[in-house]
């Protein structure tokens, strides 16, 4: 059970600059960096001008070979951004005219990526004459240079960090790229897609040509930011909030209304928050357990009957894989345990592989262990072939995952065939042979390390004044939204008294607090038998917590819902 400190979050800006709003709201605001309430104005018309590199050069080049009609193939990714991606590249291409098909590489069989394999593929299914990446490509110099080879041009949307030259392509639209000046760096996948499908749009709208109301199909570009948990920022809030209301009315893709009705979930009351708890792993579960083809198939349809057997589908697939991650993440305690793992000893990074694990839970399971002992972890599974594996890595603040790995990689080239990522998750590749040097260097690399990085720390607002308990005030706070990645839902502390507890299912713990005023508040903690040690003795609690609505019989009253408890 991690050790937290418990810390309020620093002010980035001055809450002074918020009038008309409780002090405690401006705070929260202001230790999110909000510079003016300006930016609390989620309007479209916000959005940052496209100041992309090469967007001018790749528009031109889908233009040309719509009016040509050259057969376009895009090329996406396995995950939910790389889904999302993939179909807003196919739906706002045919509405343009466009001879446009798609191809999802098998992540067991061909990995991550434009691989020389992988522009073979496309060129035998399809003899494409424009090869577009989505939500992968950037550091695809050999299949770029296959392409070209076989006769197709290549455009390069990505989002990833990359610290060299660019591939050859003919244009690559990535924000992270040298040299490119938009302002915001944390466009998703599907952002990057839509800033070049928006603004094709709009070059062919003005020169009278077939086009496409892109607006339409904000709720992909949603899903896909959130689930691939992108910072938000002001522009990505934009993109979220825009996107969620669409699905909120139900003017969103039926299969995204398919999957809410199979997870018993109003579209009407969504929030930002089950794009990545609700929707997310369900889409995310085709890549993992099958192919990711499901879960575009799924976005791409266009009759409910349709959508809903698909949706069945991946709902029965991320079933198979919580099964399959509740058991691996169980064999890899097992596998910490038999290190005699305590407490204060834990290594600075947690780095395992079994044999018999699933490729395609890994990064899930790295994930859990990251939260549950606060180290980076990586997990890693067989790879097709049977000579390498491939890993998953997940990090903690302020360790920046694949510049670790990158460090490795520079100080022992032989050990690391591939890797790539962002700073919170990155994948690798390792011949088999090479896994416990590796795991040797990287976990040495980390014990240099600032120790302090490993103490774990819950960031708070502070303490809730008594008289913000109530509906209006998380009606306020809710507004504030979306919260999500690095602009984090409000989280309290603060002493409460104990005047009730009972044990639900043996395993959730349901309290009544009293307030300093006497009023009293309702709060639970969801697998608290795991998480906490709560004696029913002492007559005080400390609690870090969020706040929620508790629907119970019809009527809705305040709930906390506690994320630490400490007596």
């Amino acid at each position: 059970m991690t050790q937290f400190q418990i810390k309020q979050r620093p002010l980035l800006t001055h809450p002074e600059q918020f009038q008309g709003v409780p002090h405690f709201i401006a705070e929260i605001l202001a230790r999110r960096g909000v510079n003016s309430s300006d930016e609390l104005d989620l309007k479209l018309k916000h959005l940052l001008a496209p100041q992309l590199k090469d967007l001018d050069k790749a528009i031109q080049l889908i233009d040309q070979a719509i009016d040509q009609q050259q057969k376009i193939v895009i090329v996406g990714d396995y995950d939910a951004d790389g889904a999302t991606s993939t179909a807003l590249m196919i739906l706002v291409l045919r509405d343009m005219g466009a001879q446009v098909d798609y191809l999802v590489p098998d992540r067991f069989k061909y990995g991550y990526g434009l691989t020389p394999a992988i522009a073979d593929l496309a060129h035998q299914n399809f003899q494409p004459d424009l090869l577009i990446t989505v939500d992968n490509g950037i550091s695809s110099h050999a299949g770029v240079e296959r392409c070209h080879a076989l006769g197709m041009q290549v455009i390069i949307t990505d989002h990833h960090l990359t610290t060299k030259e660019t591939p050859q392509a003919e244009a690559v639209v990535n924000p992270n790229q040298l040299g490119c000046e938009f302002p915001s760096k944390a466009l998703a996948g599907v952002g990057v897609a839509f800033y070049l499908l928006a603004n094709l749009a709009t070059y062919r709208s003005k020169l009278n040509k077939s086009s496409s109301k892109i607006s339409q199909y904000l709720d992909l570009v949603a899903l896909g930011t959130y689930a691939d948990v992108a910072s938000l920022d002001y522009n990505n809030r934009i993109l979220v909030d825009a996107g969620l209301k669409r699905i909120q009315q139900q003017h969103c893709r039926l299969g995204i209304l398919a999957l809410l009705e199979i997870a018993k979930r109003d579209a009407a009351s969504l929030k930002a928050q089950d794009l990545g708890f609700v929707l997310g792993p369900r889409i995310n579960a085709a890549g993992r357990m099958d192919s990711m083809n499901i879960g575009i198939e799924c976005l791409l349809a266009d009759d409910y009957a349709k959508a809903y057997e698909i949706a069945v589908q991946l709902n029965q697939l991320n079933v198979e894989r919580r099964q399959v991650e509740t058991s691996m993440k169980q064999q890899a305690l097992d596998s910490l345990e038999q290190l005699q793992l305590e407490t204060e000893h834990i290594p600075p990074a947690l780095i395992l592989f079994e044999q018999s694990w699933h490729q395609g839970v890994i990064g899930i399971v790295a994930g859990r262990l990251k939260e549950q002992f606060h180290r980076p972890s990586i997990v890693f599974a067989p790879d097709e072939d049977g000579q390498h594996i491939k890993g998953s890595a997940r990090s903690i603040d302020g360790i920046h995952i694949r510049d670790a790995i990158e460090r490795v990689a520079e100080r022992h080239p032989e050990l690391i065939s591939h890797f790539g990522g962002h700073a919170a998750a990155a994948g690798l590749t390792l011949h088999k042979d090479h896994f416990q040097a590796f795991k040797q260097h990287f976990t040495d690399l980390l014990a240099e390390m600032d120790q302090d990085l490993f103490q774990a720390t819950l960031w708070t607002d502070g303490r809730l004044p008594n008289d913000a308990f109530h509906l209006d005030m998380l009606t306020q706070i809710e507004q504030l939204g979306p919260w999500g990645h690095k602009f984090p839902l409000p989280q309290f502390e603060g002493e409460f008294g104990v005047l009730d507890y009972r044990w639900l299912k043996d395993s959730h713990l349901k309290l009544k607090l009293t307030l300093d005023d006497g009023a009293t508040v309702d709060a639970i903690a969801f697998n608290a038998k795991d998480k906490f040690k709560f004696d029913p003795m002492k007559e005080r609690i400390r609690l870090v917590y969020e706040l929620e609505r508790n629907q119970f019989n019809g009527s809705v009253s305040l709930q906390l819902r506690i994320i630490y408890l400490e007596q």
